[in-house]
């Protein structure tokens, strides 16, 4: 792989997603709760966390974690790295609801201008935070809007289609962002940057779900009980030194995402509403789960746009929330898995992880 696109595309999307992670993500989750929390009567613990859940998932500050995770990745030098924070947090008050694809392209080439004079004058001091936050500012005026509305607008055409077309569109958003996150490339990204809630969002879950609990599952007679947790709950992306060895061992947590996609979004109804960037992390941490619970009581912002609103859920969306999300994935890839051991698809050991 290039090493620019590696910088770019893979380094600069898994940054963005961690200060994603680091604000927006773990705010909603701590606010939900103090405000669940706060149902069985008034306490200043729980407000507390309702406050600092609030603070955490303002759009500046939210935009500042993006971009300082991307420099932070890109391994820029730390007077780019801190000017990146007003970078950021233009870029994505800027970008409105597409903020976070906004803030990727603004960061990534503010910081690479920041990198290319620090240190090359003796007033570095000067020089540097001059460059980065000027060409920063500069780019988020021309250009943050227009790639905010764009992603935007692509996000919400994704979520109008599934809403459509459930079934076909369903299998098509599950097995994408399935492939995405055990691909070497940042899938909570992605859908942070499109915005992908709703049903599409729900599909999305489906589809990270079964390729991290359909590798966990169909590698356990290779990887026991370490493997499972670390793929079940870490990331399949272990899987792919494997997969590039025996690409047919990725077909059956595909063809299981192909399945569990339409179920969810024409059986269940499954919405993910909370933070969109929860739609492609599947059961890593149980952070996909954790959005879909937290958008039911406490929808995101951009959930809202779509026309989310909070639900008490039912025993059948909870059931939903397990089936789709661990029951079926273990179950269908196994299936399949043990189908493909039997017509010499997979040999035993082609699952197995690295020491």
């Amino acid at each position: 792989m290039h090493p620019r696109v590696k910088r770019y595309l893979i380094d600069a999307m898994s940054g963005m997603a961690q200060g994603l992670f680091a604000s927006l993500l773990i705010g909603t989750i701590v606010k939900t709760l103090g405000q669940q929390l706060l149902r069985l009567g008034e306490n200043p613990v729980f407000s507390f966390l309702v406050n600092a859940g609030n603070f955490a998932t303002e759009s500046h500050v939210v935009g500042a974690a993006m971009a300082v995770g991307i420099g932070y990745a890109m391994k820029v030098p730390q007077l780019v790295l801190f000017c990146l924070v007003a970078v950021g947090a233009a870029a994505n008050v800027s970008g409105g609801a597409g903020g976070p694809l906004a803030v990727l392209f603004i960061a990534i080439i503010s910081a690479e201008l920041g990198n290319l004079v620090s240190k090359k004058t003796k007033l570095d001091i000067l020089v540097t935070p001059l460059v980065t936050i000027l060409s920063g500012a500069l780019l988020t005026v021309l250009t943050a809007s227009y790639i905010g509305k764009a992603a935007s607008a692509f996000g919400n055409l994704i979520v109008w289609a599934t809403t459509l077309h459930p079934f076909v569109m369903g299998m098509i958003v599950s097995a994408l962002v399935g492939i995405a996150l055990t691909l070497p490339i940042s899938s909570a990204a992605i859908c942070a940057a499109l915005g992908l809630t709703g049903l599409a969002g729900g599909a999305a879950v489906a589809g990270c779900s079964a390729q991290m609990i359909g590798f966990a599952v169909m590698s356990f007679r290779e990887n026991k009980t370490g493997g499972l947790l670390s793929q079940g709950l870490g990331t399949s992306m272990l899987q792919m030194p494997n997969i590039i060895k025996n690409p047919r061992i990725w077909i059956p947590p595909i063809l299981t995402s192909l399945i569990t996609g339409p179920i969810a979004t024409c059986i269940f109804g499954l919405e993910m509403n909370g933070a969109a960037v929860s739609s492609g992390m599947g059961t890593c941490g149980f952070v996909g789960q954790i959005g879909v619970i937290t958008g039911w009581y406490s929808p995101s912002e951009v959930a809202v746009s779509h026309g989310a609103a909070a639900i008490s859920p039912t025993f059948f969306d909870w059931l939903g929330l397990i089936l789709i999300c661990f029951v079926l994935p273990a179950v269908i890839t196994w299936a399949f898995g043990l189908l493909f051991r039997k017509i010499g698809w997979i040999k035993d050991g082609d699952l197995a992880l690295d020491e």
